[in-house]
């Protein structure tokens, strides 16, 4: 209703005049001052709207918005990332939220939406040029002064290799160390991203996280305190590729993690992992950087180093050696008897003299007292020897080490960096080719998204270690002209974990999904599988790594009487690589299902491939299986092509 000149309009004008009055009279003076910027606030959005600043790529880069069907959608699960109840979904509502948020009264500036949401507001304030003394809180004082004190000016990226005896770590995990001036680089700041779970199985964190059964959230801790919480530690090198990043750059990247502090994700074992939530940094860092939209299906932090490497970010790589790298390596340099006398110093407190074996000449002594106190230090950090018993035997040996003196003969060989791992075979593989078997021939399709198989390079990868998942293999039949589904490996992992005098890890395999069982006649059904074994590897000049291991065998399928079928038994075999250009692998394996479909199913295969560089592979196939009395006999040539 439209009120003109008269009593109405008269009396409209009082109540306002009383309601400015009353707002003077009783409300605290932030209040006040807020109540007296409504109309600098509604120019401040007028200016975003012009300016259609919620379309910009740098506001959907700190909202971690992707595009859908639908419109929009931010990776971000946690409720308080938003402003706005449809903020996860709509950027413009977000944007207009967040403006009103900088412009409300704040008990507290340190947890001020300026200062909660400091990258938003950074950014907003100079694109929009906002006048800091006209907001209740004109910037954020805590985040300031953390900067003043880290005075951040370099940048590095992080790679501790796989260890599949972790399993949030079975293929790698990436962060980022943000370092200060004249510091060591131990004490900078590491970041990153990773599922909170307390999950020791790793088969079972595999599954849980593929479907997002984890929460995911940021971590900022002293390096050296990331480096502890690695259990496996010891036994993973890590490589280092220094980030060209400005202090600007790293000043935006910082205001986004403090952004990110408590905020959780639903962790995604294939996609949202370390390292895609380390794209976010990174562009929020630099917004010219194009990471997260490369991204189709999944990201392997191996691939990510690569991703992060063509945009420009890293040139270099620094190795460094595990401390199960060094000990062997220094023990490598030894004569037998000079690492079984390292042990004996390490584990008892008998034959500290320098003199007890006097075939070892001066140097070897001296590198032997070394080897012991490195291979002490690592019993400590693994907790299998008590403080006062680590302190009496360090010092023994350190003084027995001391009284023999230092010279330049005693520099031992430096350990030769292995390849980088981001020169390696791509995590993405097709495969094409040709196969006999019975007396017809057929061809066949593969193609798996993850990660390393046993008969693959191992460049840029640990030796013996296979991972791999949703690997699929389509045959075309020509007798039948029809294609099959020959299998679907959901899960294939083996940690092939050699032994020796100072270690003694187990090696395993777990595998599980759909394959074909040989019936007796033509028709091979197809059945699910899970197939675990336990067993023990070791290293040999001759043979490379050979294992052997104890297996158990479980069938589910209508085809199988009672449905399924339960076994035992076990395998063996080796793994020989010849420098670089192919490898080889022989087993054999035995096992006896006498449970629900009662049979013997025995297999002796011998596979090679040939590497034509890291990305191309020939491997040949041939394998002789009998299931009770029935005999079969398979031979194929596969041409392999990573990306």
């Amino acid at each position: 209703m439209r009120i003109g000149p008269g009593r109405g309009y008269r009396c409209s004008a009082c109540c306002i005049s009383f309601f400015l009055f009353y707002c003077n009279l009783f409300l605290p003076g932030d209040l006040q001052a807020h109540a007296q910027d409504l109309p600098y606030l509604e120019e401040v959005l007028g200016r975003a709207r012009i300016q259609r600043l919620h379309e910009d790529r740098y506001w959907h880069v700190l909202m971690h918005y992707e595009k859908n069907m639908f419109g929009v959608k931010s990776r971000i699960d946690d409720p308080k990332f938003f402003l706005a109840p449809d903020g996860k979904t709509n950027p413009a509502s977000e944007l207009d939220a967040t403006i009103r948020a900088f412009f409300a009264p704040a008990e507290d500036a340190s947890t001020s939406p300026v200062c909660r949401f400091a990258a938003r507001y950074e950014w907003i304030s100079q694109r929009l040029n906002l006048d800091p003394a006209r907001l209740p809180v004109a910037g954020c004082t805590p985040f300031r002064d953390f900067m003043d004190r880290l005075k951040p000016e370099s940048a590095t990226l992080v790679f501790p290799m796989a260890h599949l005896n972790s399993p949030a770590s079975m293929y790698g995990h990436t962060l980022i160390i943000v370092e200060a001036a004249k510091a060591s680089k131990l004490l900078a700041h590491s970041i990153s991203y990773s599922a909170v779970t307390g999950e020791t199985f790793g088969p079972a964190f595999a599954v849980k996280s593929m479907i997002g059964l984890y929460p995911g959230y940021f971590s900022v801790l002293p390096y050296y305190a990331k480096l502890q919480e690695y259990s496996d530690v010891d036994h993973r090198d890590i490589w280092e590729y220094p980030l060209n990043l400005s202090e600007a750059e790293i000043r935006r990247m910082m205001l986004h993690v403090h952004e990110l502090d408590s905020i959780a994700s639903d962790y995604y074992f294939f996609d949202e992992n370390c390292s895609f939530l380390l794209f976010t940094l990174l562009e929020a860092a630099r917004p010219t950087v194009a990471l997260t939209e490369k991204v189709h299906g999944w990201v392997i932090p191996l691939d990510s180093i690569r991703m992060i490497r063509d945009q420009g970010l890293v040139s270099d790589a620094v190795y460094r050696p595990s401390r199960t790298t060094k000990i062997r390596h220094l023990a490598s340099c030894l004569p037998e008897n000079g690492q079984d006398w390292a042990l004996e110093l390490a584990t008892s407190d008998t034959g500290d003299s320098p003199s007890a074996d006097r075939t070892l000449s001066l140097r070897e002594q001296r590198m032997t007292l070394d080897l012991a106190s490195e291979y002490l230090q690592y019993l400590y950090t693994k907790d299998e020897v008590p403080v006062e018993t680590y302190q009496g035997r360090l010092l023994r040996i350190l003084q027995a080490r001391s009284r023999l003196g230092t010279s330049p003969e005693d520099e031992i060989p430096k350990i030769q960096p292995p390849v980088q791992p981001d020169r390696g075979h791509r995590s993405n593989r097709v495969a094409f080719g040709l196969g006999y078997a019975g007396d017809s021939w057929f061809s066949e399709f593969r193609i798996r998204p993850a990660y390393h198989h046993l008969m693959d390079s191992d460049d840029g990868y640990v030796e013996g270690a296979h991972l791999v998942f949703a690997d699929v293999i389509l045959r075309y039949h020509a007798r039948d002209d029809k294609v099959m589904l020959e299998g679907l490996d959901l899960i294939d992992i083996c940690s092939l974990s050699p032994r020796d005098r100072f270690f003694h890890p187990v090696s395993w395999k777990i595998t599980t999904g759909f394959t074909r069982v040989e019936r007796g006649g033509e028709e091979r059904p197809m059945v699910y599988e899970v197939n675990p074994g336990v067993g023990l590897s070791m290293k040999t000049e001759t043979l490379g790594l050979l294992y052997v291991m104890a297996e158990a065998g479980l069938l589910a399928g209508g085809v199988l009487e009672d449905n399924y079928s339960a076994g035992a038994g076990g395998s063996a075999g080796f793994v020989r690589s010849f420098h670089g250009f192919c490898k080889l692998h022989g087993s054999v394996r035995d096992l006896y299902y006498g449970l629900g479909d009662g049979f013997n199913a025995f297999e002796a295969s011998l596979q090679q491939s040939f590497f034509l560089g890291p990305d191309r592979s020939v491997s040949l196939g041939i394998a002789r299986r009998k299931t009770d009395s029935c005999y079969h006999t398979e031979a194929t040539l596969m041409g392999n092509l990573f990306f």
